[in-house]
């Protein structure tokens, strides 16, 4: 009989142990291992059986058990010390004040559409919320002060199953908040804190706030489920990615419009200061930039702002960081759809819907009219934007350049900050075990933490560790194999293989992740008669795990699982080749510490940064990955391998022929023979010392931590230092706003009219000194509003320069009709090809960038 009211109930902890109350509160316990050794004394059955999940484990844990712990001095004392250590943990201070500097920012909004923390906290779909996860928790190692804001979907992205067929089924579990380590936001009257959001039809979106201490860092998660909705809005936080393109608008409108009014009430509450930086992780929360406009224009506490005024001094503060590096992975929502929901009864009243569809219109060479890109508003509500490896900053660049058209690539205003993994939470305790026990420790909250220790080491031990760590994934392995085989229908008397199936002495090679195309999950089964001979090979045998989900919609992944699942269900290989399904953090958490190799094969350039290869490196493993994302920069040739890509091949699967092959020649040639040639004590003594360079090269560059502290000095504190300028009284928003108006106005009659070289001769030679000068008119502009600038350098066989630097030229003589005369130099200091041009661009201290504006001045 189904109930008709569910409900959790919590239960009541003897006072003794009220500090239970605090650890399991703050999500630290999920990456703090001592925490967790704390929360497992509390009853190791029960805390195995829920998953690791302490408020579970709590409701679970017989009250007579409590009563038991209540009195036992051993267990109060540790319980103590884990709680005082925490107390130290949130209140000491830590690198952000010790070494971010006096211009940092007081506050930083951190809003994303997922987070990847923990598993017991399913918020997550793949690398998007695990960055973001990382984020946070590196944020609070370091004492940023960072406040997170997302969406609490009731029933999170999807569990993973098989069929018999090896087709990917999808369920929904109900996550109920009352089981959830998150507590309401509350008014000091008791009553609930919510935002509102009025949508068409003068209806209005109700969304509580729940939140998660994330350490340091608190987390503000949106829930529409709440009974002041009508169900089809109670719905918008139902699903992760779910829906239709309505479904997903109303989630980006709460997500942004209600996380502002989130945190506003967060520091009415709190009394936490508002945020003076604002970073959307992706588009998917760029509407946050029209509440603020709103705020400014329609609902400011003085003088209200006109639009671009509001603009400017929203810009001046925001951050953005793009993730995709194709065009398909933006969100685009219809134009009109847009137009339904922010003219007439409007989410943010007041902001005329026209200039609101000017920000998201495609309105540059290629761009489809029709659309509202969520992206391209983005990048225009952002005075700073980031992609999150270099070369993937290269690729924005390439794919956002209509929107800055009068500039070449390079100096399109998307720079790089390349992401990083949460150590603490991705490291096998096994290896914070065998550094410790050689006196390596390293602060956690030092972004850069010394890595030459692991010489220390010895090599059996690393060896030793390994052989551990391999065992206990294929441990984890097995018990999840038979729990999928069981849900697929097998009777156990079929499944007595499993408990051979995988090897802990055998070269373990990982691949883990989303499966969309590109990606290429059946890479590996382009010539399956030579994958078995790699899998079987009688000295030097290799074994795979493999895990990763398909989104919901897409069958063409679906299928492609449906590939590897059918050729791993082969009982010739099945013994060395596993498909685990429903791939999570608790899964990854084993995975990563138990793979020798981590296998990436993305097809170039297509994979924005990739981290999982990062969470493998710092735990020993090596790199096996196309030349993509975080790999092409930091591969140094001795710390993993890298596939040949075959980027000029256009037929699809004639590239996929060749990089296969070449994957299967590495395997076979180089990775399994360094493996298994060991030494008269069983140690390989070559792979060993790759991993101590690859810990060593590797281990200070992935880290989250230097991540977050790259985003404050680059990123965040500039923005802070800009937001203020222009927000002390917003004089100087209103003057910059008025400046661009009029710069663009006058830029159309802005030339460079004449330029004149000399100095060089018709031979010239290293060493000798080109001299420039160059005749502008700048209309009704003055030199203050512009930079006349040398560019010169290497030029390419149509006479485009490839590599310019930048010569600031002097103004020397001013003449009528606002005509001037620049000046200036250039040392020639190699030989071959050379070139140069004149420009004249925008100059206004207050701009992050020349491009800014988008217009420039060349010879006529």
């Amino acid at each position: 009989m189904r109930a008709i009211r569910r409900f959790t109930v919590r239960p009541v902890l003897p006072e003794p142990l009220s500090a239970l109350g605090d650890l399991v509160g703050n999500l630290r316990w999920s990456w703090h291992h001592p925490t967790q050794d704390v929360l497992r004394a509390v009853d190791p059955e029960v805390w195995d059986a829920v998953g690791h999940d302490p408020v579970r484990m709590l409701g679970a844990v017989h009250p007579e058990r409590l009563e038991e712990l209540s009195q036992d001095g051993a267990f109060l004392d540790m319980l103590s010390a884990a709680r005082e250590d925490l107390e130290r943990y949130l209140t000491a201070d830590r690198w952000y004040h010790r070494r971010a500097g006096d211009d940092a920012p007081r506050a930083i909004a951190y809003f994303s559409p997922e987070y990847g923390i923990t598993a017991v906290l399913p918020q997550y779909s793949g690398g998007l919320g695990i960055l973001a996860g990382d984020h946070l928790k590196a944020a609070s190692d370091l004492g940023v002060p960072l406040v997170g804001v997302g969406l609490l979907y009731r029933h999170g992205y999807f569990r993973q199953a098989l069929s018999r067929e090896g087709w990917q089924q999808e369920t929904y579990p109900v996550s109920d908040p009352d089981e959830l380590p998150l507590t309401l936001l509350r008014e000091p009257d008791g009553s609930r804190a919510t935002v509102r959001i009025t949508l068409p039809d003068d209806q209005e979106l109700t969304a509580r706030i729940w939140v998660a201490h994330v350490g340091r860092v608190p987390l503000l998660l949106l829930d529409s489920d709440v009974e002041d909705n009508p169900d089809h809005f109670k719905a918008v936080t139902d699903r992760l990615y779910g829906g239709n393109s309505e479904h997903r608008l109303r989630q980006e409108l709460l997500l942004g419009v209600g996380g502002v009014r989130a945190l506003r009430a967060w520091s009415r509450i709190t009394g936490a200061p508002e945020p003076e930086v604002y970073h959307t992780n992706e588009g998917h929360a760029g509407f946050l930039g029209l509440e603020r406009i709103r705020e400014f224009t329609v609902d400011a506490a003085g003088p209200a702002l006109d639009f671009d005024t509001a603009l400017e001094v929203s810009r001046a503060s925001t951050v953005f960081t793009t993730h995709t590096p194709v065009p398909a992975g933006i969100d685009r929502f219809p134009r009109d759809l847009v137009e339904q929901y922010f003219g007439g009864t409007s989410a943010t009243p007041g902001v005329p819907v026209e200039r609101i569809l000017a920000l998201g219109s495609e309105d540059y060479s290629g761009g489809d009219p029709q659309v509202f890109n969520m992206a391209v508003m983005g990048f225009r509500l952002s005075q700073r934007a980031n992609g999150v490896s270099q070369l993937h900053g290269h690729v924005s660049r390439g794919m956002f350049n209509g929107l800055w058209p009068a500039f070449d690539e390079a100096e399109v205003p998307i720079t790089s900050i390349t992401n990083g993994v949460h150590a603490p939470t991705w490291v096998g305790r096994e290896v914070f075990d065998l550094a410790a026990a050689q006196g390596i420790t390293g602060a956690a909250d030092d972004a850069i933490a010394s890595w030459d220790g692991v010489d220390k080491v010895p090599g059996r031990d690393i060896w030793a560790t390994k052989r551990a760590l391999r065992l206990k994934l294929v441990q984890d392995a097995r018990r999840r194999l038979e729990a999928s085989w069981t849900e697929r229908g097998a009777a156990r008397a079929e499944l007595g293989w499993i408990d051979q199936a995988l090897d802990p002495d055998v070269l373990t090679i990982g691949f883990a992740r989303r499966v969309p195309s590109y990606k290429r999950l059946t890479l590996m089964l382009s010539d399956q008669e030579r994958l078995k001979r790699l899998l079987l090979h009688p000295e030097r045998p290799v074994q795979l795990v493999i895990a990763g989900k398909s989104h919901p919609a897409d069958d063409g992944g679906k299928k492609l699982i449906q590939e590897l699942v059918r050729f791993a269900d082969d009982p010739e290989v099945r013994h060395r080749i596993v498909f685990l399904p429903n791939y999570d953090i608790a899964m990854a958490q084993p995975l990563y510490p138990g793979c020798d190799v981590w296998l990436n094969n993305p097809l170039r350039p297509y994979e924005a940064c990739g981290t999982s290869g990062m969470k493998a490196a710092l735990n020993g493993g090596l790199n096996l990955s196309i030349l993509d994302g975080w790999w092409d920069e930091w591969f140094d040739g001795n710390n993993g391998w890298a596939i040949p890509s075959a980027d000029g091949v256009d037929d699809p699967d004639r590239r996929d022929d060749l990089e296969a092959a070449s994957l299967y020649d590495l395997i076979e040639h180089e990775v399994a023979p360094r493996f298994y040639d060991v030494d008269g004590d069983g140690v390989p003594t070559r792979w060993i010392e790759m991993v101590r360079h690859t810990l060593k090269s590797l281990g200070p560059k992935v880290m989250a931590t230097r991540m977050v502290s790259d985003y404050v000095r680059q990123l965040y504190t500039p923005a802070a230092v800009t937001g203020r300028r222009l927000n002390s009284d917003f004089h100087g928003a209103a003057e910059l706003s008025a400046w661009k108006k009029k710069v663009k106005g006058a830029w159309p009659h802005v030339r460079v009219e004449h330029v004149e070289s000399s100095g060089v001769g018709d031979s010239p030679e290293v060493g000798a000194t080109l001299t420039v000068r160059a005749f502008v008119s700048l209309g009704d502009l003055t030199p203050d509003d512009v930079e006349v600038q040398l560019l010169h350098g290497v030029i390419d066989d149509n006479d485009e320069l490839v590599a310019s630097e930048i010569v600031t030229l002097e103004r020397a003589e001013s003449y009528e009709a606002g005509r001037h005369r620049y000046d200036g130099t250039v040392r020639l200091v190699r030989s071959g090809a050379f070139g140069y041009t004149v420009r004249a661009v925008p100059k206004n201290d207050l701009l992050a960038s020349p491009a800014e504006l988008g217009v420039v001045a060349l010879p006529v």
